[in-house]
């Protein structure tokens, strides 16, 4: 594990600089919607653009890494998100954000291809769980911190969009400068929906319902908070603690499920998401139709953070729960296939996530979230 990590230090650390960039790009841009008085309708219409560009580029990037290389589809990729940041301050427009949104998460599917197609390269049978857990652990870490970073200026300012472009272009300086080469990259294939359907119907069509929910939890998190009236503190807080769960409950869920009927372990999870969803819309204060007013930090506040955070804690592992359930059933010669495939599924659902949960909200007011 220590050898994979020394031989591919330059990808983690330009990624994890990059991850955090995008975690505070996405957040900053959902406070700031809310400043500019932006429905919630609109706001859903521009945070589902990311989504959709995450969709076309899971289909068209991994051609263009076959052709190029990783370094430089990596480097023209940062490049783009570093662009596209700058774009959303100087023209504050709802279409323009909504196709910046759309550059940007063509953008970052192109990273990930990168990354992960490089990370399975180096790894074996052996170690490639370990290897995907770091992986996965540094992106939530980063989304994580990006979440504080709200505090570094006010979001009507064009400071946080200079750090965000800034953070993208530093993200380049390791992969650029490192002496090994990159793998020779094996062109991937999908499998299609219906086949992956067939291998595993509760792990097909979970993987749909969580793409909506990630995208709804990344993709209009900041918003709900803001509604509900916090801090640029306290929204930077709700959102690391959603993100830090995430990252924290992979471990011990995935560590059970690989010891236990993974199914019951979906379900189960699945239910007591869905409770502590139900609990956290109660503990928030906000009846269906008002907004909650906070004022402190006070126990109710504190309760709230916490269902919230077992909420994300329950739910966020799900993606890996999904991957790990159908690939049970599968040659392992398959993995990358299905594991493709499971992308363009999870990127349908999240195209419709956000936009879904601002219809709810704006029927509901702000719980509609939930």
């Amino acid at each position: 594990m220590f050898k994979i990590f020394k031989n591919s230090w330059a990808l983690f650390s330009g990624f994890a600089v990059l991850i955090t960039a995008h975690g505070f790009q996405g957040n900053l841009l959902q406070v700031r919607s809310v400043i500019e008085n932006f429905s919630f309708i609109t706001t859903g219409i521009i945070m589902s653009g990311y989504f959709i560009g995450y969709f076309v580029g899971a289909n068209l990037v991994p051609n263009l890494v076959s052709k190029v290389g990783h370094i430089r589809v990596f480097a023209a990729f940062a490049s783009m998100a570093s662009l596209s940041i700058l774009i959303h301050a100087v023209f504050v427009n709802p279409i323009i954000w909504t196709c910046a949104r759309f550059l940007t998460g063509f953008s970052v599917i192109g990273v990930y291809i990168v990354v992960e197609s490089w990370l399975n390269d180096r790894a074996t049978n052996r170690n490639r769980g370990g290897v995907l857990s770091i992986y996965m652990f540094i992106t939530f870490i980063g989304l994580a911190i990006g979440t504080l970073l709200l505090n570094f200026s006010k979001p009507e300012n064009y400071e946080p969009f200079i750090l965000t472009s800034l953070l993208f272009s530093i993200a380049l300086v390791p992969i650029l400068l490192v002496k090994r080469s990159a793998p020779k990259f094996k062109k991937i294939s999908f499998m299609k929906i219906k086949q992956l359907y067939k291998i595993s119907p509760l792990g097909t069509f979970s993987m749909f319902c969580t793409g909506l929910i990630h995208s709804a939890i990344f993709g209009v998190g900041a918003v709900y908070a803001a509604t509900l009236n916090f801090t640029i503190f306290e929204i930077s807080v709700f959102l690391f603690l959603i993100t830090i769960a995430g990252a924290l409950f992979q471990f011990p869920i995935g560590y059970y499920s690989d010891r236990n009927d993974r199914r019951r372990i979906i379900i189960g999870c699945t239910f007591i998401a869905a409770i502590f969803c139900i609990l956290s819309m109660y503990f928030s204060g906000a009846s269906l139709q008002n907004m909650y007013l906070a004022s402190s930090l006070g126990s109710d506040k504190i309760v709230f953070f916490t269902f919230v955070t077992l909420y994300a804690g329950f739910a966020l592992p799900m993606f890996t729960l999904n991957l790990a359930y159908v690939n049970d059933f599968i040659e392992k010669e398959k993995f990358v296939a299905a594991g493709a495939g499971l992308q363009i599924i999870f990127g349908i659902g999240a195209m419709g996530g956000p936009f879904l949960t601002s219809i709810f909200m704006n029927i509901y007011g702000a719980n509609g979230f939930f």
